[in-house]
């Protein structure tokens, strides 16, 4: 299975990378238009700003080639702030547009609790995820954020898989046909992590 990897210069690409050839995957960087419209399967990793990854999109023209994709049923992993990209705007970048493919906004983690929220912790599970499959209730999965989707039953029911709380409960998983998105760092968070990405690839295969 060959995975495309967007390259806008996201700090966790390389880790990304060495997890998912750890799994027998073929992969390959991505940072044009061309390369995103030839694309089998794609992963956008994310660390950093979500405003500086926004402007990367449209500084290289990939805005539109990114989300032509996704419409096109190309298989989608967004990861941390690849899951924010997902949403409409970001209180980290106000005057920014998302890629605006799932409906609500990011938002700034609750100032009651210490920022960021870095570390391992655990999820709720909403509804049937293929992307949590075979994997214990209780396994742990490392975050490292201060942004987040809050997470609202009525309005996401359809696209959230699993929440997890960190002064406010927000989205972990969302998933809508062939898009998948997760706010938790899987190339960091060992065995439970590496079946996130394994079934991931076999979604996309």
């Amino acid at each position: 299975m060959n995975i495309s990897l967007l390259d806008y210069g996201a700090g966790n690409l390389p880790s990304v990378e060495r997890a998912l050839q750890r799994l027998g995957a073929q992969t390959e960087r991505v940072c044009t238009s061309a390369g995103v419209a030839k694309a089998s399967a794609l992963i956008l990793p994310g660390v950093g700003h979500y405003g500086a990854l926004m402007r990367a999109l449209d500084r290289d023209g990939l805005r539109e080639s990114l989300i032509d994709a996704i419409e096109r049923g190309v298989p989608f992993l967004g990861i941390c702030l690849g899951l924010q990209a997902l949403f409409q705007k970001s209180d980290e970048a106000p005057t920014l547009q998302g890629l605006e493919i799932l409906p609500g906004s990011v938002r700034v983690l609750s100032r009651t609790v210490k920022l960021p929220h870095m570390g391992w912790d655990q999820l709720q599970l909403r509804a049937g995820s293929r992307m949590l499959a075979g994997i214990d209730a209780a396994a742990y999965f490392y975050f490292a954020h201060s942004y987040a989707v809050p997470y609202h039953a009525e309005d996401r029911s359809l696209e959230t898989r699993a929440t997890c709380s960190y002064g406010d409960e927000f989205v972990a998983v969302a998933e809508k046909q062939k898009i998948f998105a997760v706010q938790f760092h899987p190339e960091k968070s060992g065995d439970a992590g590496q079946r996130v990405l394994d079934n991931f690839l076999r979604i996309a295969a």
